[in-house]
């Protein structure tokens, strides 16, 4: 269906490109965006410019940072800044999954997705050499591997391990209890704690 304002039409086509948002739910947005166009599109509008120009992704650690401040969560910008621990997770969500549980407190690693050919995920854009280089910068003495347990998940875990085993360190994995084909950031609190809580190395059984 195609509306006759080519503007609405394009704002509903943006919407809809959101996760979990299909054509439907996007005009239902567009059209109350528009209702509240001084108290809601219009603020919105100017904090998503704001955020544009200010945040973006630090290269390090891969966490969401202002372009004029050191990266927060991972403090991972700080000199002789060394820790035992190093979780490894996917993308922002599953950190803030992680912190729910109140099982780990420590410092994460957040790749930005997975390894795969289809969305031309590599090594490079998912901070693989920056990984290596803060396990080894930070004297890290063990690295946790909380993907999900997708295929691309388990992939991406696999690589990891890979790159991280000649280094003398501990590779720990999430348990075998999440379920196959699940994501991080949609598991109940209790079932990501289990696993956390319950993790081994990888190569065991």
């Amino acid at each position: 269906m195609k509306f006759t304002e080519p503007v609405l039409d394009n704002l509903i086509s943006l919407i809809s490109r959101l996760p979990g948002l299909g054509p439907k739910s996007a005009r239902r947005i567009a059209l109350h965006l528009f209702k509240n166009k001084e108290n809601l599109m219009k603020p919105l509008a100017d904090t998503l410019g704001i955020a544009h120009e200010k945040i973006l992704r630090c290269k390090i650690c891969g966490a969401i940072k202002s372009v004029d401040a050191n990266c927060t969560i991972s403090k991972c910008e700080y000199i002789d800044n060394s820790y035992d621990q190093l979780c490894i997770v996917e993308n922002i969500a599953d950190m803030w999954a992680m912190e729910a549980t109140n099982i780990y407190k420590g410092h994460y690693h957040i790749l930005g997705g997975t390894l795969s050919a289809l969305n031309g995920s590599d090594p490079e854009s998912l901070l693989i050499g920056s990984l290596i280089d803060r396990v080894k910068k930070n004297n890290v003495k063990e690295v946790i591997i909380a993907t999900s347990a997708t295929i691309e998940g388990q992939t991406t875990a696999h690589y990891i391990n890979d790159s991280l085993k000649n280094l003398n360190i501990k590779i720990t994995k999430l348990a075998h209890g999440l379920p196959v084909g699940s994501e991080i950031e949609y598991l109940d609190d209790g079932t990501l704690f289990s696993a956390f809580k319950y993790r081994n190395s990888i190569g065991e059984k």
